[in-house]
């Protein structure tokens, strides 16, 4: 079922068997109350396991870097605006990734991590980035990074 996420009333809906459920439902709202401040967008999320395109999109783009993410999907969306496709994928870890791709070619394409707070930076991520820090009044410290997608996809 689809949940429209709520910034003002932050929920853990569809987050719950997260460690850091609080604080993923936290980034969550942030990133819904980016592009509805934005974009007037409404942020809608589905359960992973009723999109598994999205993720299997997602981890696409990622092979592009030699990444597999070893934790669970929770939460997708993939939506357009602006001539921008989005698409995110929260997990169970507490890890958010994006995937930024501008449709006209020569556009902005890159694919972003952030970490909720107080969750470890995973394996799979640990070498190859690092990460920056931002604070949040929804989400705490959000820890970031990105790579520029070089692929078609």
């Amino acid at each position: 079922m689809s949940y429209v996420v709520d910034f003002m009333d932050v929920s853990t809906v569809g987050l719950e068997s997260s460690p850091v459920a609080k604080a993923l439902a936290g980034l969550r709202a942030n990133e819904a109350r980016y592009f509805a401040n934005k974009y007037d967008h409404a942020f809608t999320t589905e359960p992973a396991a009723d999109v598994p395109e999205l993720v299997e999109y997602v981890a696409r783009v990622l092979h592009e870097r030699d990444i597999a993410i070893a934790a669970t999907p929770l939460e997708a969306t993939d939506f357009e605006v602006e001539g921008v496709r989005w698409t995110y994928v929260f997990y169970e870890s507490g890890l958010s990734i994006n995937v930024l791709y501008t449709l006209e070619p020569g556009g902005k394409r890159a694919v972003g991590f952030k970490l909720s707070d107080g969750m470890e930076v995973p394996d799979e991520l640990a070498e190859k980035f690092r990460f920056v820090r931002q604070r949040s009044k929804l989400a705490g410290t959000i820890r970031g990074s990105y790579f520029v997608v070089k692929g078609e996809y």
